[in-house]
């Protein structure tokens, strides 16, 4: 292997919510802050979407915006809806909370692509004491305050998992 390859193949990871206004692009945020404080953003696709299409275009929810920038994170995503090619595209497709992740296996095409649906309650640690990430969208502030928790706690716990396997 010369100095320019890569010892590691890009990793293409797809949060999904229901939306895709609160959970999912704030967890991309998250995700893509991780990453870039590793060092290495060029190996990796980072991207989110969700099940319905209630929003497609828009900005996340201000208040998760107001909440995240609180925080160090800039969500810029316009929110799109989850499509078949997104099975192809993505190495892990991760939904917030059991009810996504039933709709992305619904959707998947393919047990192969289907293989590719996780949950984030799956890199949630137990003392966190969550096993989905609620919808903050009909909350107050504390709502998008512990989305934001749950999602730093499970994104960095997805990034050392990841950083383990081949």
């Amino acid at each position: 292997m010369n100095k320019s390859e890569s010892p590691r193949s890009p990793r293409r990871i797809l949060f999904v919510c229901l939306g895709n206004i609160c959970r999912s692009p704030a967890a991309e945020g998250v995700f893509r802050d991780i990453v870039e404080r590793q060092g290495n953003p060029q190996e990796w696709t980072i991207d989110s979407a969700g099940t319905g299409g209630y929003h497609v275009g828009d900005l996340p929810d201000n208040r998760m915006r107001i909440h995240a920038r609180r925080r160090g994170y800039e969500l810029t995503h316009h929110a799109r809806k989850v499509t078949e090619s997104d099975f192809d595209d993505f190495d892990l497709i991760i939904g917030m909370d059991n009810s996504n992740v039933a709709n992305l296996r619904r959707l998947a095409p393919s047990p192969e692509a289907e293989k590719k649906v996780v949950p984030m309650a799956d890199f949630i640690g137990k003392a966190m004491r969550y096993d989905y990430v609620p919808d903050p969208y009909y909350e107050g502030a504390e709502g998008f305050e512990l989305v934001l928790d749950l999602l730093e706690d499970g994104c960095q716990n997805l990034y050392n998992t990841l950083q383990t396997l081949p």
